[in-house]
């Protein structure tokens, strides 16, 4: 079985080659029961994150690579290398590595012991630990409330970056994924969750990184307006779905 770690970039070459390697030490250092390589998902960075990410992948070639795509996003990003991707389950995260790498092994097992086709790591269970900024915990529990109201569904948290899934699963469901950018997270749970697949939560261990220079762009009331719009457009492409599978039952 092998196990992709997704590293979707964009201008982040103040801290790519130092959390990539840490991200290497540390699965290194696990007795993991499967293969493993790193994937440094470069989207149109206009930093050395490209130049960074080939020196991983010549130094580090059997277990670092680099793909390179020219537009920015991390929907996109992930879209493009997950539909090309042969190994089994891949993961994917944030490169501040905010999530604890402790919480891999977590992610991944639901899926190879008990047969999950997508794990969530969630910041908002009970059993979560996180420090963050007010400003980001309100707008985390804003876009939360709001996601509930819109979709009726009972995640706890759609938007963390530290997601597992089955790639022949994700393959099956990509088309539906339109969004390029962050929304793409909530996406592909809703379109996973409306077509049945199995899913579970976990809770995770998470910092905001408040070191790596990496500033938080979190405006309450603009992206309160964008997620719902997001929202509305998602809510549109699940009633027209319903809609086609009564109509084609009626037939």
């Amino acid at each position: 079985m092998l196990i992709e770690f997704c590293l979707p970039v964009y201008n982040e070459e103040k801290i790519l080659k130092s959390n990539t390697l840490k991200l290497l030490d540390y699965c290194n250092n696990q007795n993991f029961n499967f293969d493993w390589q790193i994937v440094i998902i470069n989207n149109g960075s206009k930093d050395n994150c490209e130049k960074i990410g080939q020196e991983l992948s010549n130094k580090y070639f059997k277990k670092i690579k680099l793909e390179n795509i020219k537009q920015s996003g991390k929907g996109r990003a992930l879209k493009f290398y997950l539909q090309k991707s042969n190994a089994d389950i891949v993961v994917y995260m944030d490169i501040d590595l905010a999530v604890s790498l402790d919480n891999i092994s977590d992610l991944v097992n639901p899926i190879i012991k008990e047969n999950y086709d997508l794990i969530i790591g969630s910041r908002l269970l009970p059993d979560s630990k996180i420090k963050r900024s007010f400003l980001r915990e309100l707008s985390s529990q804003t876009y939360n409330f709001l996601s509930k109201i819109i979709l009726n569904h009972n995640f706890s948290d759609l938007q963390c970056g530290f997601k597992a899934i089955k790639t022949n699963v994700f393959k099956k469901i990509a088309s539906y994924t339109k969004n390029n950018k962050w929304f793409f997270d909530t996406e592909l749970i809703i379109f996973a969750n409306h077509f049945g697949y199995k899913i579970k939560e976990i809770p995770v261990i998470w910092e905001e990184n408040k070191y790596d220079q990496r500033k938080s762009k979190v405006n309450l009331i603009k992206d309160s307006i964008k997620f719902l719009i997001d929202l509305i457009k998602l809510k549109i492409k699940l009633l027209y779905l319903y809609c086609m599978k009564k109509c084609i039952f009626k037939k």
